[in-house]
């Protein structure tokens, strides 16, 4: 009980919450905890989102497919994790990624039901969950208005940076060179060029059919 307090409290939705309102939140809650073994999807893009799933132990992937289907992006996160609370509302309610267990995962999973019915009743819980809300979208508005690239180089990093939950760890871009030279509208030559420079500068890695980027904070 001691390692799913301190681990839950370690979540954003939950700091600033007194000792008290929390285990008045556990003693009222039903909590479904789920193990999956490594290799195991938690979550398909496309399922609805009807609950907030927690990671609390271990490493997941979380792909994320274009709408055409031509390029994903895979990135791999480690727990505690709050997996897409912006999913739970608004017009479409349903995951934009898949999230496969990279190793031996711990989740545990809160109703919708409980969450509009109790936990909005708490000011602390409430005012974190618009702040991830409010974050994200100011997030996502400072990368559309960013600074046009000067070179074809940092026009790849601000794609892959565009695309990504966190600006750190280890990302993986499938994509064909012939689509990423369309995406960022140049030449499938001056686009290799500019990969094979990224890579001798360390900055990825690249491999049949995708790209490797070892730490994304390396792209900033």
């Amino acid at each position: 009980m001691n390692t799913m307090y301190d681990t839950l409290l370690q979540l954003p939705l939950f700091q600033g919450l007194s000792q008290e309102d929390f285990t008045n939140i556990l003693g009222k809650v039903k909590l479904n905890f789920t193990k999956h073994k490594a290799g195991e999807t938690i979550l398909k893009r496309g399922d609805r989102c009807n609950q907030l799933v927690f990671i609390l132990k271990g490493e997941v992937t979380v792909s994320t497919l274009s709408a055409d289907a031509s390029y994903s992006i895979t990135e791999y996160l480690q727990a505690p994790h709050l997996i897409e609370p912006q999913s739970l509302f608004g017009m479409n309610t349903s995951y934009a990624s898949t999230y496969v267990a990279e190793t031996e995962t711990h989740t545990v999973d809160i109703s919708k039901n409980f969450v509009l019915n109790e936990l909005f009743g708490y000011d602390i819980f409430r005012l974190n969950y618009m702040n991830i809300i409010s974050n994200r979208s100011q997030n996502l508005n400072n990368r559309l208005w960013m600074t046009p690239s000067n070179s074809l180089e940092e026009h790849i990093s601000n794609l892959i940076l565009a695309h990504i939950e966190r600006p750190t760890g280890k990302k993986i871009l499938k994509v064909k060179m012939e689509e990423l030279a369309q995406i960022v509208n140049d030449t499938r030559m001056g686009v290799s060029k500019a990969l094979n420079s990224m890579q001798e500068k360390n900055l990825l890695e690249l491999h049949r059919g995708e790209i490797v980027i070892p730490d994304a904070e390396k792209l900033l």
